[in-house]
């Protein structure tokens, strides 16, 4: 989906209801443009490094927007409780549904139905591992919304009425999901047009193709004992293009055999070490032997 720049003159600014006022210095919602709303306990974490190098740059020349939703601003108690105690007991403390339900539904109300256009997501250590395709998905909707979770978690019952989708980025588990949002609003806001500046380095870095790119190097030439592949200084472009595809095969296969199995089936070709390791089980198997 191809966004146009907004212009200065009309549209520039988007007004969307709120049950509660937004925080004072929060920069306006720039309209048409991709929006990342992150609902946090710790608003005051952003934009962290997000505001920073070219990221930070884009920010401010809006070209993506990031606004951020204080949940304790929707607690309705005197004490603004947002968590109470898990049921059947147990360690910890668990995010009242009434609570985050009320924060997810006022800013919901502004975004598509269509939950591709605009998917509510909640950071967690059981959801569907994170990777570039879901990024590279993420950057052609409109925008994302995200749950950041604290203590033990959220109530499962408003992630199963508000078709939250859960996503993980990996198998460890972190004091809240600020971080891990900081971390996926990075891998995609990276891929919106003009962000960068440059398209064809994205078009050539780690997972672009399914594989781990290639080593880089630059000057000096030679540095403590080591110099720079020969082939890289040839300026031949074929054999420097052949050099970094052989490169990120070996690496790929070394480092994660999980993505070289699935670049081979993607491509429809088989994997020859895993087929001579059938094979030797096989053989094995056949003579009654064992193997080490």
């Amino acid at each position: 989906m191809t966004r146009e720049k907004p212009t200065r003159s009309h549209g520039r600014v988007a007004v969307r209801p709120t049950l509660v006022p937004r925080p004072l210095g929060q920069a306006d919602e720039v309209a048409g443009v991709w929006t990342a709303r992150v609902l946090t306990l710790f608003p005051g974490m952003f934009p962290g490094p997000l505001g920073e190098s070219l990221l930070g740059q884009g920010l401010k020349k809006g070209l993506w927007n990031l606004q951020t939703v204080d949940i304790r601003r929707y607690a309705n108690d005197k004490h603004k409780s947002v968590d109470d105690t898990p049921a059947g007991g147990g360690p910890g403390m668990v995010m009242k549904p009434n609570v985050v339900a009320a924060a997810i539904d006022d800013v919901m109300k502004a975004a598509p139905d269509d939950r591709n256009e605009w998917p509510l997501i909640y950071l967690s250590p059981r959801g569907k591992p994170f990777d570039q395709g879901m990024a590279k998905r993420f950057a052609n909707a409109q925008g994302i919304t995200m749950l950041c979770g604290r203590f033990e978690g959220v109530d499962e019952r408003v992630l199963e009425s508000r078709r939250v989708i859960e996503v993980s980025l990996g198998d460890f588990v972190m004091t809240g999901g600020e971080i891990a949002a900081m971390a996926l609003i990075d891998a995609t806001v990276r891929l919106i047009p003009r962000v960068l500046g440059n398209a064809e380095s994205i078009a050539e870095e780690s997972f672009s193709e399914g594989l781990l790119e290639a080593p880089q190097y630059t000057k000096p030439q030679l540095w403590e004992g080591r110099a720079i592949p020969e082939t890289l200084l040839s300026g031949h472009h074929a054999r420097i293009a052949k050099w970094r595809s052989d490169q990120s095969e070996r690496l790929t296969k070394e480092r994660r055999p999980d993505l070289w199995r699935a670049h081979l089936a993607k491509a429809g070709a088989a994997d020859p070490v895993e087929d001579q390791e059938h094979s030797d089980a096989h053989t094995i198997a056949a003579k009654g032997e064992t193997k080490d």
